[in-house]
């Protein structure tokens, strides 16, 4: 360094201050002082800090990236840099331990921080290439003649010894050390990356030939990642400066992208001070600090500066990869310091009211304005990016708690589907939306109950609120082929739509639905039943026509016969429509079969465009339809008098055909045989106590009558009562089934209408009736007068058919309870009834009476009833008008003889014997009449028996009185002939 002139005005200086020490005792004093105070306080532990940043200064100012060198050389430390040389400006700054000669925008340019290196060493030298200067502890003292004095007071020139500054390099500052050289490399080394970060006019930084070098490749004007790297080790910091303020985050080493969020550092001015933050974030801000550099002034004298970092910290975030955002918002704690907790207020304000956070629509949103999910499903989230302002990209509770510090909201499930009630989105849209909320569910992060008003798409188009009642089509659906499904404008029919069915839809509350499922929905049978109306109105009902006729093929269309379908002459009912060309046809009265009748013609050409079966499973004729109800409650099936039957019948079930009244009356035969046809229709027919023969036996016609009005032609009993059926073409068992007589019916099948007309034939003088037929017909009437309430019984007939097979009226005739009155009185007094004491169980003195018949005979009270006849004992006046000889039964041998082979115990008493029996009465004549046995009433209720002395009389007098009154005859021929081979012969 020898030869170089005193640039710096190193004598001026040192004589200067000599001067005012000499001037000021005391001068000495506090520069000494002063000196201690920068070298253990503000400036302690800050060697490499305060160098750097002179380096950074001598840089900027040369306008080019830096590079400092750290090295130990014969016991000194030297640290060299690059940039603008030493000038006299900083040599008196040096040398002034107060005043400072940076220029505005450098950080600190050889100022009172140079005192740092007193803690290494007490004999400081700079060497650049525009000079050097020396100070020097030991001369100092020698030149103030002071025990204790500022090393960095006077300045010297160096030797001419002194080595010239390395190659490549403008400055370097030699330190003979005092302390260990290991252990401050050590120190020095451990300091290099932050003093990188800080100081951004720094490229290189090597220590003791270890080497750092920090990069910003890609970074603007305002930051960007900051790479400082070693060959072992790199590190990179994303920053972001405005208006004096750097704000830095370490990232990832391995993609720069992913943040490491700080928790905890301290404030840098851009030396580290003991301010502690809890920020995310490193910050570099020229914060005013007291003499010490370690604290900051005062609140109010910091706060601008911390308004200006707060301001710009929204411009880190934004420089985060969106979906990391939301690291850079202050983690919730309590505050490090008073500076964090203002530093904190101020940054969180910014991030509420700035927009930096990823919106899902796009853009930034600030925090105050944003709304957070607080369900762990982005893709949720890029669903609902448009449907709900504000939303931002992050999602999860842990997100919802953390962006809750900035004013974001978070959003709950309920609001959230409030939020789509009204959202117009395709079918596969909201698929995506259950798969998420689904994930979510199972999660337990969203309860099903919150769901509950969940929008539902729907085939046909509709969006509706709520899952519930709502129907998931069934692959079966589709794969069915129903195109119009998206058509049906069914109210209340919710049938979704099949690119939106999901698990998720069920698990709320829907319900699967397959092709049967969906024909028994509710909403679609009330939209069948008053599909005729709409037709009629103008409504399009052809899309539900077209799906319920494709369904009916896979499931059961019970109860859609309401359909409406095209007719002939319009819009009519399934079930009131016959296919084109039907049989039934044949056998319909026309006149109930058009636009007035109770039935039309299904229209042709929809008939050929349509599935045949799918038709009459709605219900379309192709013959006569049943009526089934295994559970009826009253005449409610629309068949034609049906009350009537149901009174006649109280059926347990109807199994019936619908539409007999419809036939026309000469087409019954053809009817007949096209309902024997099918077994479901024969079955009907042949149903015990069922409406179909029921009706048909009243009402149909075969040869223009009733065919309950034919007998069988083989039904011989019934000759003369009905006539045989005419030849129409049906077989005997189609016959029986309509009604046509195949004999006398059991009480338990007839009703009084039945009663009403046996009674009518049998009072019709144009009948020849046999009289067994009349006795039959006669007990059927009497049993079902006593089997039938008051109500259900017929009215008595005017007129009556007696004995003799004539026809009278019925106030001139009796019915006979006593077969002794036929001797005396013509038959044409007597209704066709036998005589009473038939039955051993009814004769006097066996607890029985004379109220039974003959067999095939009406028991004579219920005839007495049912025509409202007298009995003849009562009427007819007659008594026996001769005289006889009273004999006990015992006393005459003969009948003794007969009772013992007839086994029969003698009765008690006796019978009047008479030579020659007579009776006279008004009702006998002028003449007494001679007769072969009577019977007259006794005291005590008893009967008084007269017989004439001969076989027949004894006979019936015998046979009254011991209740054998059917085996008279057998009786009278014992008599005659008491002999065995008359009994068994």
């Amino acid at each position: 360094m020898s030869g170089l002139p005193d640039a710096f005005g190193l004598d001026g200086l040192r004589a200067a201050v000599l001067r005012a020490w000499r001037d000021s005792p005391t001068r000495l004093t506090e520069d000494t002082n002063a000196e201690r105070d920068l070298r253990a306080g503000g400036y302690r532990d800050r060697l490499l800090v305060e160098l750097a940043q002179n380096a950074a200064d001598a840089a900027a100012l040369a306008g080019r990236q830096g590079h400092l060198r750290v090295t130990v050389t014969g016991g000194e430390l030297r640290v060299a840099n690059t940039g603008a040389p030493l000038d006299e400006a900083g040599v008196a700054a040096l040398a002034s331990l107060r005043a400072s000669a940076k220029p505005e925008g450098t950080v600190g340019r050889f100022g009172v921080g140079f005192a740092a290196v007193l803690a290494v060493t007490s004999e400081p030298r700079i060497v650049s290439r525009t000079g050097g200067v020396v100070f020097s502890e030991r001369r100092t003292k020698a030149e103030a003649g002071a025990g204790d004095v500022p090393v960095l007071r006077l300045p010297w020139p160096p030797g001419d010894e002194e080595p010239p500054v390395p190659d490549g390099f403008d400055t370097e500052v030699r330190l003979p050390l005092t302390v260990p050289a290991g252990d401050l490399l050590a120190t020095i080394a451990a300091e290099v990356p932050d003093l990188l970060l800080a100081l951004p006019w720094l490229a290189r930084v090597d220590v003791d030939g270890r080497t750092w070098t920090r990069s910003a490749a890609g970074a603007d004007s305002g930051g960007g990642v900051v790479t400082l790297s070693t060959p072992e080790t790199t590190a990179r910091w994303l920053t972001h400066a405005a208006d004096g303020v750097v704000w830095a985050l370490p990232v990832d080493g391995s993609d720069g992208e992913t943040p490491m969020p700080r928790t905890e550092d301290v404030l840098h001015t851009p030396t580290p001070t003991d301010e502690r933050l809890s920020l995310p974030a490193r910050l570099f801000a020229p914060v005013p600090v007291e003499p010490s550099r370690r604290r900051v002034l005062t609140a109010e004298q910091a706060r601008p500066v911390l308004a200006v970092a707060a301001r710009i910290y929204p411009g880190l975030a934004r420089r985060l990869v969106a979906v990391h955002r939301p690291a850079a918002v202050p983690a919730v704690r309590f505050p490090l310091s008073e500076v964090d907790a203002e530093l904190r207020d101020l940054v969180l304000s910014e991030l509420s009211e700035q927009d930096w956070l990823p919106a899902a629509a796009g853009g930034d949103v600030a925090g105050g304005r944003a709304r957070v999910l607080p369900v762990d499903a982005p893709e949720l989230v890029a669903l609902l990016a448009d449907v709900v302002p504000g939303l931002a990209a992050a999602c999860g509770p842990g997100a919802a708690r953390l962006l809750e510090t900035v004013g974001a909201r978070a959003i709950g499930v309920a609001e959230t589907v409030e939020a789509l009630t009204g959202v117009e989105r395709t079918p596969a849209w909201w698929h995506g939306l259950y798969d998420a909320l689904l994930a979510a569910v199972e999660r337990r992060e969203v309860d099903p109950a919150e769901l509950g008003a969940l929008p539902v798409p729907l085939a046909d188009g509709r969006t509706v609120p709520g899952p519930r009642g709502a129907l998931l089509p069934d692959p079966a659906l589709t794969e069915s082929g129903l195109p119009r499904l998206g058509e049906l404008d069914v109210v209340g029919l919710h049938l979704v739509h099949p690119d939106a069915a999901h698990p998720l839809l069920e698990r709320l509350g829907s319900d699967r639905a397959g092709p049967a499922e969906l024909l028994a929905a509710p909403a679609l049978r009330e939209a069948v039943e008053r599909s005729v109306e709409d037709a009629v109105s103008g409504v399009d009902v052809r899309p539900l026509v077209d799906v319920v006729l494709r369904l009916s093929g896979h499931g059961d269309a019970a109860g859609l016969a309401a359909l409406a379908l095209p007719a002939r002459s319009g819009w009519r009912r399934a079930d009131e429509l016959v296919l084109p060309g039907a049989p039934v046809l044949d056998v319909f009265d026309r006149e109930a079969v058009g636009v007035d009748g109770a039935l039309d013609v299904l229209d042709e050409t929809f008939a050929e465009s349509n599935d045949r079966t799918a038709l009459t499973a709605l219900g379309v004729l192709d013959s006569f339809a049943l009526v089934v109800d295994d559970e009826p409650a009253g005449a409610d099936h629309e068949l034609p008098d049906e009350a009537a039957w149901w009174d006649a019948e109280t059926p347990a079930r109807v199994y019936a055909v619908r539409d007999l009244d419809l036939v026309a009356d000469d087409a019954w035969p053809a009817a007949v045989r096209l309902l024997a046809q099918r077994p479901e229709t024969w079955r009907a027919l042949t149903e015990r106590g069922g409406h179909a023969p029921w009706w048909l036996a009243r009402f149909a016609l075969l040869g223009g009558r009733a065919p309950m009005e034919w007998r069988m032609p083989a039904a011989h009993d019934l000759t003369g009562l009905f006539d045989p059926v005419p030849d129409v073409g049906l077989s005997p068992d189609q016959l029986a089934a309509v009604g046509v007589r195949g004999g006398l019916p059991d009480v338990s099948t007839v009703d009084s209408d039945d009663v009403e007309d046996l009674c009518d034939r049998l009072a019709d003088p144009e009948r020849s009736v046999p009289l067994g037929l009349t006795l039959r017909v006669h007990r059927l009437v009497g049993e079902y007068r006593r089997t039938a309430t008051a109500t259900g019984a017929p009215d008595p007939p005017d007129r009556v058919r007696t004995l003799d097979g004539t026809v009278t009226d019925a106030d001139d005739v009796a019915v006979l309870d006593g077969p002794w009155l036929l001797g005396a009185v013509p038959p044409t007094r007597f209704a066709a009834c036998a005589a009473a004491g038939t039955d051993p169980a009814c004769r006097p003195g066996t607890g029985g009476g004379s109220d039974v018949g003959t067999p095939g005979g009406a028991p004579v009270s219920e005839l007495a009833d049912a025509f409202d006849l007298p009995l003849a004992t009562e009427v007819i006046d007659a008594d026996v008008s001769s005289a006889g000889e009273f004999a006990a039964w015992p006393d005459l041998p003969a009948v003794v003889e007969v009772a013992e082979l007839l086994g029969a115990a003698l009765p008690d008493g006796g019978v009047v014997v008479h030579d020659h029996l007579t009776v006279a009465g008004a009702d006998v004549g002028e003449h007494d009449v001679a007769v072969p046995w009577w019977c007259r009433p006794g005291p005590h209720d008893t009967e008084v028996l007269h017989a004439t002395d001969t076989s027949d009389g004894l006979a019936r007098a015998f046979a009254w009185a011991a209740g054998l009154w059917p085996r008279r005859w057998e009786i009278a021929a014992l008599l005659d002939d008491p002999d065995p081979r008359t009994l068994l012969g």
